[in-house]
C-alpha cells in the first residue's frame, strides 16, 4: 500500500513544491518510489495555476532537483485522500487543521522540521520576499528534513 503524502505551504510555489520535488527525487534515488504519492498544495488560491516560482526552480535545478507542476489550493477532499499532510509553518498548520476539522478528515498533520536535526526553528521560512540566498537556506532546510521524514517512513515500514 501507497503512502500519500501531500506538501502544504502558503501559495503553493516556492516550499511546498520544493518538498515535494526534493521528496520524490529521493524515493527514486532509493528505489521506493513506487511505494508513495506524492503532491502538494497550498493553504491559499492566490496562484492557483501558476508554476512554481522561478528563484527555487533555479536553486533546486542547480542542486540537481527538477521542480515542475502547478500551484492548486487544498481541498476537504485532501484530508481524506492523503495519509499525511506536511505543512511548511505554524499558519499554514492552523489553516490545515481547521480545515481538517471542517471536514472530519483522517489525515495526519505534521510541520516538515518536526523531522528537522538543525532544529533552529520549527518552521520552514518563507523565501517569497527574501533575496536569493534565503531559497538556498530553504532547499536545504527542506532537503534535510525530506531525506529525514522519509527514513523514518521506511524504518515504520520496516518495522511493521
Amino acid at each position: 500500500e501507497r503512502t500519500r503524502i501531500l506538501f502544504v505551504c502558503l501559495g503553493n510555489i516556492c516550499r511546498s513544491p520544493l518538498a515535494e520535488a526534493i521528496f520524490r527525487e529521493e524515493t527514486r534515488r532509493r528505489g521506493v518510489e513506487q511505494r508513495f504519492e506524492i503532491d502538494s498544495a497550498g493553504t491559499s488560491g492566490y496562484h492557483a495555476g501558476c508554476a512554481p516560482d522561478r528563484r527555487s526552480v533555479e536553486t533546486a535545478q542547480g542542486r540537481g532537483v527538477t521542480i515542475s507542476g502547478t500551484s492548486r489550493q487544498i481541498t476537504e477532499e485532501d484530508l481524506h485522500r492523503f495519509d499525511l499532510v506536511i505543512a511548511m509553518d505554524a499558519d499554514n498548520y492552523g489553516e490545515i487543521d481547521q480545515l481538517k476539522a471542517a471536514a472530519d478528515g483522517v489525515a495526519r498533520i505534521h510541520r516538515l522540521r518536526e523531522w528537522d536535526s538543525a532544529g533552529d526553528s520549527p518552521d520552514v521560512p518563507d523565501p517569497y520576499y527574501g533575496g536569493p540566498g534565503g531559497f538556498g537556506r530553504v532547499h536545504e532546510i527542506v532537503e534535510r528534513c525530506c531525506v529525514a521524514l522519509l527514513d523514518d517512513l521506511i524504518s515504520r515500514r520496516e518495522a511493521a
